[in-house]
Parts: C-alpha cells; sequence; structure tokens
C-alpha cells in the first residue's frame, strides 16, 4: 500500500489530497486498470462490474457520464453509447487500499447486456446455479440482432 492511503486512514472527514496524486498512487494492474462496481444510488443494487483506466475514470468525474476501458475493444467505453442504457455518475469512491472503485450511479434501463437490470443474474447455491432475474428488454432490440 502506498505511503498516501496510510495517511489517509488517519485523515479527518473532509481533509483531501489532490486528483494527480491519488490517481498515481492507484493500485492500477500491469495493463493501467482498476476494477469499478456500478451500485445504484438509491437502492444500493450491484448492477456490474467494469474496468476503468485513468483516462477512464477522468472523464467520469468530468462529464458525470460513466465511461470504461473495454479490454475486449481495446478502447474507452461510455456505457450505453450502443444500447441507450446510460449509468449518470452520482458519487465514486477508492477502497482502502486503492485497488477497486465504487460507483454510485443513476441507471437509465438495464445495465447488462443482456437486457437484464444487473449483470449479476446467476445464482449460486452449494450445486447448483440458476436464472435468477428476466432480462427488462430483449438483447436483440438493444444492440441489434447478434451484437450483444
Amino acid at each position: 500500500m502506498s505511503q498516501l492511503f496510510k495517511d489517509l486512514e488517519r485523515a479527518r472527514v473532509g481533509e483531501g489530497v489532490e486528483l494527480d496524486s491519488l490517481l498515481a498512487a492507484v493500485k492500477w494492474s500491469a495493463d493501467g486498470l482498476i476494477p469499478a462496481i456500478a451500485q445504484q444510488h438509491d437502492s444500493g443494487e450491484v448492477l456490474m462490474m467494469a474496468w476503468m483506466n485513468a483516462t477512464a475514470l477522468r472523464e467520469s468525474l468530468a462529464t458525470r457520464r460513466v465511461c470504461y476501458w473495454s479490454r475486449s475493444r481495446g478502447k474507452l467505453w461510455r456505457k450505453g453509447e450502443s444500447s441507450g442504457q446510460q449509468q449518470h455518475l452520482v458519487s465514486a469512491a477508492l477502497d482502502c487500499d486503492g485497488d477497486t472503485l465504487l460507483l454510485q450511479v443513476d441507471q437509465h434501463g438495464p445495465a447488462c447486456h443482456t437486457g437484464r437490470r444487473s449483470c449479476f443474474y446467476v445464482a449460486l447455491d452449494a450445486d447448483r446455479a440458476r436464472v435468477s432475474s428476466e432480462p427488462l428488454i430483449d438483447p436483440d432490440a438493444l444492440y441489434g440482432k447478434g451484437q450483444a
């Protein structure tokens, strides 16, 4: 853990550091990424997990529209750019180790490419997995046939 995060452990409410200093202390992966968990701000529902790089995080903070790094596309991905199901940033926080982001968002429509509200719809039991929710929107309607 960086010294900056150690110092923040003892900081008082309202104390802070410049964003550039904080981002320099974040535990980015070898690819320059950090996991970002999106949670609906008013209900607490966990919607999805995606990856951000520093550029995506800075853009999200500046525009209040959530932007991720798409590992499959190899480029920035503004949530909802192809489906219309945007996420608007309410707040963002780093965990105590500086290696995970929690985004409080206002999700418009489904968060998942399957058309479900949340990406976490495969419930696990001791001996079985089951689908726990129906799609809100047919993925073909979101992305066009064969695009999801």
